[in-house]
């Protein structure tokens, strides 16, 4: 996942990040998923006066509280069963240089006393070990989750929040980065023009295009480049025309009970209605429900027009009247 973009929000946290890149302090990366953060983190790193040294990283959900002392601090020979010889963590791996540590807030309350005993003094014992080992490392710690609240329920340190917590950089969703969709997506859409062997870049057309930027990416960039990149290897011709932001929609689609989703709700005897909000004027209520048809039915039928028409018991020229009436109210 690249570093690109335009949008102020963009700019202004590079800006930040390569103000405290030169800092030997320690950052926490704060993201949604999909945000990039371990793209940020080394970017830090190389933008740092450690460039020439290692960058070290480890993911603190991938592993059990048992592993992860291994994985952090080494073992010695011996250690326990299958420890046949000494072996090296990532803090020691990382010396001179720097240690990401990703989803930082799944540690447990006793690896997190001893990150801060490293933080702090620099050494730490390797599991089955008797000699305190130096190091010199930088951490850089990263998460989605709220690290002040976690503290304040006891489920994260507040020394270790504090050590850690130099600077906070927080990185932008997608959504809020204005003009940045269209730049992504047309570097994805490249980028596997090219694995493709194409040898031009397909376009989007205005509809697939205003579908993308007008979509929250609630998995930010990582699941822009999916959609733009399933959107280029399905595409028939020189046009996408046709953006599936939900892989696994299909009118087959089993649910959890095993029927179609769709044929209980078809079937069964209406319920009790929501009361109207009378506070809501009647043609504002009306436009929020053919938005949300509309919109409902262009995922469905993965943006191609015709087929959302059909779901709304419509012509295709009683859609696009509809779709261009509802475009021109925003």
């Amino acid at each position: 996942m690249e570093a690109i973009g335009q949008s102020d929000a963009f700019l202004q946290f590079q800006e930040r990040l390569s103000k405290v890149a030169r800092i030997d302090r320690p950052v926490l990366i704060i993201g949604e998923r999909g945000t990039g953060k371990e793209l940020a983190a080394a970017r830090l790193h190389y933008l740092s006066p450690r460039w020439q040294g290692p960058f070290a990283t480890l993911n603190c959900a991938a592993l059990t509280s048992t592993l992860l002392d291994s994985e952090l601090f080494g073992h010695e020979a011996g250690a326990f069963t299958g420890a046949v010889s000494r072996r090296k963590g990532r803090f020691e791996s990382a010396d001179g240089g720097t240690l990401f540590l990703d989803e930082i807030a799944n540690l447990s309350m006793e690896a997190q006393e001893k990150i801060l005993r490293v933080a702090e003094y620099g050494t730490f014992d390797r599991v089955g070990g008797g000699t305190p080992v130096d190091v010199n490392v930088r951490l850089i710690g990263a998460t989605n989750a709220d690290l002040p609240s976690r503290a304040k329920e006891g489920k994260f340190k507040e020394d270790l929040l504090d050590r850690l917590s130099f600077e906070v950089l927080t990185v932008p969703p997608l959504r809020e980065r204005r003009g940045d969709v269209e730049l992504l997506a047309g570097h994805f859409a490249t980028r596997m023009a090219v694995s493709l062997g194409l040898e031009e870049r397909p376009g989007f057309s205005d509809e697939a295009m205003q579908a993308l930027v007008r979509h929250c990416w609630p998995g930010n960039v990582r699941e822009l480049r999916n959609v733009v990149e399933r959107a280029v290897y399905r595409a028939e011709g020189e046009t996408v025309t046709e953006v599936a932001f939900d892989p696994f929609s299909s009118p087959f689609r089993p649910s959890d009970a095993g029927t179609s989703p769709l044929r209980p709700a078809e079937n069964a005897p209406a319920g009790p209605q929501r009361q109207a909000d009378l506070d809501i004027p009647l043609a504002e209520a009306v436009l929020r429900v053919e938005e949300s048809y509309l919109r409902t039915a262009l995922e469905r039928s993965r943006h191609n027009q015709k087929q959302a028409a059909a779901l709304l018991g419509l012509t295709y020229h009683q859609f696009r009247g509809l779709y261009r009436r509802l475009n021109r109210t925003h």
